[in-house]
């Protein structure tokens, strides 16, 4: 098979899960601005994710944040996406919004903050038992702002005994996606700082505790896919969070900043073989549009994931190796440079039409319509999102 027919049929098999927020009002921690038509409800917000999956054919998952998509009927919400040719994914908790969680969640110094923390952790389990989702994904905003304010090790203490709960919860077929973020909202000491933390917990978790690498959450330079090959080669890759970053986490669409980088990454991934959804490794975009318009935001970052993907797939890995093993340093990079310069829209747009869809996601979804009906049907009642 040649490396074009294997790319075909790889990225015909490919899965991009979609987070439910990025269809709503979101966006920086400044300023949120709001736009005409999206979603009110978590159904609406579903409905409008089956739109980049009806366009793309590749992103027919659908992520969800708790409390933002709190229902009162999960089994109905997952019906409701099936009838919408799409299924639930990855539960996200959200322990960094209340008032409560000032001095940290499951890590504070307060007895009643971190049960209270512990317990909604427990409930997106209870969630994910109802959508029928394999993950339950946990980011920690938890840290300090000065010195001496709280034990570094105690919090970290802490912080295990709460997923040690979590983990004990789990079905056998669950899993544990535990995030990691440099900085910010805390300045001093982030309890879950970088991936080598989050590997060191999930080791200690076990098999069912794996890492989500954010590609937005590291110190400028970060080299990430050295962070992606390690934890390929330890089995502990669980999930990607896809966006872009100019300066720290600005959650833009994913290759927009450094499409090489991206890439770079899907070369490691392609190498170990890691592609397709029986990797178990959860491709999402975790992105928030606050200017650009949502849907297609969201179809355009699907279509970059794709690019890198194919790019990676036509990378000679033959010739890589006879060059890396005689040392030829520039004949190595050269052989990577080949296939990143290798222009695969071509190569794509053929994999629509032979899946029956448009060969231009963006352009058909723009005569579809679909914006205009709902923005119409939507101009009554409160918009999804938050505030800031």
């Amino acid at each position: 098979m040649t490396n074009r027919a294997r790319a075909a049929e790889i990225l015909g098999a490919q899965e991009i899960e979609l987070p439910s927020w990025a269809f709503g009002n979101s966006g920086t921690r400044f300023k949120v601005f709001s736009q005409s038509g999206v979603p009110r409800t978590p159904e609406e917000k579903i409905d409008d994710a089956a739109q980049v999956h009806a366009f793309t054919g590749a992103a027919p998952i659908v992520s969800l944040h708790i409390p933002w998509d709190k229902v009162d009927d999960y089994e109905k919400l997952a019906v409701h996406a099936a009838d919408r040719g799409v299924r639930i994914g990855a539960i996200n908790a959200n322990v960094f919004q209340d008032d409560d969680y000032m001095l940290g969640s499951v890590t504070s110094p307060d007895p009643k903050v971190r049960r209270k923390a512990t317990d909604h952790l427990l409930e997106c389990v209870e969630i994910a038992n109802a959508t029928g989702s394999r993950d339950v994904k946990l980011w920690f905003a938890d840290g300090t702002n000065y010195p001496g304010q709280d034990s570094i090790r105690t919090r970290q203490d802490r912080l295990a005994e709460a997923l040690d709960e979590v983990y004990a919860a789990l079905r056998p077929d669950q899993r544990i996606l535990l995030e990691y973020k440099l900085f910010e909202p805390s300045f001093y000491t982030t309890d879950v700082p970088d991936w080598g933390t989050s590997y060191a917990h999930c080791l200690r978790l076990g098999e069912k505790a794996v890492v989500c690498v954010d590609t937005g959450h590291h110190a400028p330079g970060t080299n990430i896919e050295f962070i992606v090959a390690f934890l390929l080669r330890e089995n502990k890759l669980g999930a990607f969070d896809f966006n872009s970053r100019f300066y720290a986490d600005d959650d833009l669409m994913v290759g927009a900043a450094d499409p090489f980088q991206i890439f770079r990454i899907m070369h490691e991934i392609v190498q170990a073989g890691a592609t397709t959804p029986d990797s178990g490794i959860n491709f999402m975009l975790d992105q928030c549009h606050n200017i650009e318009p949502k849907i297609p935001a969201q179809i355009r970052s699907v279509m970059n994931v794709q690019e890198a993907t194919a790019k990676a797939l036509l990378v000679d890995a033959d010739a890589l190796t006879a060059a890396q093993v005689s040392g030829d340093v520039l004949g190595a990079n050269a052989v990577l440079m080949d296939a990143y310069n290798t222009d695969v829209r071509p190569l794509l747009a053929e994999i629509r039409r032979n899946g029956g869809l448009d060969p231009d996601p963006l352009e058909a979804f723009s005569r579809s319509g679909y914006l205009d009906r709902v923005t119409e049907a939507r101009k009554d009642g409160v918009p999804a999102g938050w505030g800031a």
